[in-house]
């Protein structure tokens, strides 16, 4: 399908700087269980039962970043893409990913990217109903919870005052759908100011949204609390099956060169002493794997000088464990590794080191980089260290 025949198109919202969250970056590049919050929610879109254009609104200044996400989770899809600096105010940024849609575009979908777990079924939807109504369309789910009025003498602790009768509200969601030309004029007839969402920029025009099911997945990631629900969600798993080791491993370097580290091989830099390959980042990551399931560590599962595993490659043990996970009924969820020294200089291998340690472990491992300001073995340069945590969950 060309450019010129994608007839709806789909506004990512992702340039809050989500300071509820507590972090010290934008909340859509967040990470949840080894992708971003952005990655997520564009992914999505790349399933969808037609191509169509992904627009990202992206914090301005971090336009490139948001592009190599966007493009890692729409892979070879024949989505387009198309990313936009975003505006202080929710109005501004989706103006300007509006002002970014392709010509051949009737209908337009606003989603937020802190709502990354939403189904492609919804999203289909949504497209569905806008076609066939011709109206804005928006996802909504019944209010459940009891509903009252808070008294307004400003007194301190605040009083109840009167019930809200809940059979006429519900609760929005995203995406939200709408015909290209109406949505458009909206935005043009409306007030520059931070409206709750598009919808209500659609019915201040005296334009007709209806609803179609929301889904509970749907929830919007505003607070550490919200990001732990979807970290349940989207793992399979509750709190009460989910288990979390750390480890740590340090090698000194050897008088010869051949590292190998992170599943990768360094031929310029210094090896690793050790009995098998030295591979620090692979021996952590399998001690905080054994650890979280309560099955130990590498020495007990292998031995620290057992001929057989003689220069074995950390790959070995890493399937190792991942087997014996198995065997004890749990499965890896994700794994983080830091890895600290003074070399090798690790940032331009990182994507590559985290794809061959992912294969290794059968779930996503995410992996940093840090120096001891000249302090230790490692700080000295004499060798390397690695911390790892595992997050593992019991098979139902």
């Amino acid at each position: 399908m060309s450019r010129a025949e994608r007839s709806v198109a789909v506004i990512v919202v992702a340039a809050g700087a989500g300071v509820r969250l507590g972090r010290d970056l934008p909340k859509a590049f967040v990470e949840l269980a080894g992708k971003t919050l952005l990655e997520r929610a564009v992914g999505t879109l790349g399933v969808l039962a037609e191509p169509v254009q992904v627009v990202v609104v992206a914090p301005a200044g971090r336009e490139s970043v948001a592009r190599g996400m966007a493009e890692r989770a729409l892979g070879a899809s024949e989505c387009s893409l198309t990313v936009v600096a975003g505006g202080a105010t929710r109005h501004e940024s989706v103006t300007a990913g509006l002002a970014a849609l392709e010509p051949g575009v009737t209908t337009v979908l606003v989603h937020d990217a802190a709502r990354c777990l939403t189904p492609v079924e919804v999203f289909e939807t949504v497209i569905q109903q806008v076609r066939s109504s011709g109206h804005g369309v928006v996802p909504a789910l019944r209010v459940s919870d009891a509903l009252k009025m808070l008294s307004s003498d400003g007194g301190a602790p605040a009083t109840l005052a009167s019930t809200v009768d809940r059979s006429a509200l519900v609760a929005v969601q995203t995406p939200q759908g709408f015909p290209r030309a109406d949505l458009e004029k909206a935005y043009e007839s409306s007030e520059s100011i931070d409206y709750n969402d598009d919808s209500d920029v659609f019915i201040r025009a005296g334009l007709v949204v209806q609803t179609c099911a929301g889904d509970e997945r749907s929830l919007k990631i505003t607070t550490p609390a919200d990001l732990a629900r979807a970290h349940a969600l989207i793992l399979g798993v509750d709190g009460d099956r989910v288990r979390v080791g750390t480890a740590t491993d340090t090698h000194a370097f050897a008088q010869t060169t051949g590292l190998r580290l992170a599943g990768l091989d360094w031929p310029d830099e210094f090896a690793l002493a050790g009995h098998s390959d030295g591979d620090a980042a692979a021996h952590a990551i399998v001690d905080a794997l054994l650890i979280a399931a309560g099955l130990g560590d590498i020495g007990g599962m292998v031995g620290v000088d057992d001929p057989q595993y003689a220069g074995a490659s950390g790959e070995v043990f890493v399937r190792e464990a991942v087997r014996r996970l198995a065997d004890a009924g749990y499965r890896p969820v994700n794994v983080t590794a830091q890895i600290i020294g003074n070399r090798p200089r690790f940032s331009g291998r990182r994507s590559e080191a985290e794809g061959v340690l992912s294969d290794w472990v059968g779930a996503p491992v995410t992996l940093g980089a840090t120096t001891t300001d000249g302090l230790g073995l490692t700080g000295e340069g004499r060798g390397i260290g690695v911390v790892a945590t595992a997050l593992v969950a019991e098979v139902p």
